[in-house]
């Protein structure tokens, strides 16, 4: 893993997630002000679907630029996910059972978090864009879960 990788993961590590769910202490997003909220939007299918075509685009400007790198794409994420899994579970653990989350949670931040590292590694081809600006609101304690607008005009919804 890259030193900017790991440098990532550190500062996540360090940071607490979730502690201003519900604050509204931004005009940069639509803030909600519940967990039902955010895990509604969370499951949204438009969410889904910005979320994957962001990693579609990173995925084919990578092939782009480097198809040698292109081709350790399964190879670095299996890499990454060593990390990610066990980062995420400790950092939900507790949001999770004191609120009765469902596992749509779990399933939408371990994606963010890995795209965010799967940014970080390939930062020297591409410049990270979509996920370490998603990356940014977990470090700030919020959670990012969808999109009001057509993308890239709109705002970001977050709790």
């Amino acid at each position: 893993m890259h030193e900017r990788t790991i440098l990532t993961l550190s500062e996540l590590e360090k940071s607490i997630w979730f502690r201003n769910v519900g604050v509204k202490d931004t005009d940069k997003a639509i803030i909600l002000s519940s967990w039902d909220e955010a895990i509604k939007h969370c499951s949204e299918p438009n969410w889904e679907d910005l979320c994957l075509e962001a990693t579609n685009r990173f995925s084919e400007l990578i092939l782009r630029k480097s198809k040698e790198r292109y081709n350790k794409w399964n190879e670095i994420v299996e890499d990454i996910k060593e990390n990610t899994i066990s980062l995420v579970k400790s950092k939900i653990e507790h949001i999770v059972k004191k609120n009765h989350l469902p596992s749509i949670l779990e399933d939408t931040v371990q994606w963010d978090i890995l795209h965010l590292c799967i940014e970080s590694e390939f930062a020297d081809i591409v410049e990270p864009g979509f996920y370490a600006s998603q990356a940014y609101w977990y470090v700030a304690g919020h959670f990012p879960c969808g999109w009001m607008g057509d993308f890239p005009d709109g705002k970001l919804i977050i709790f």
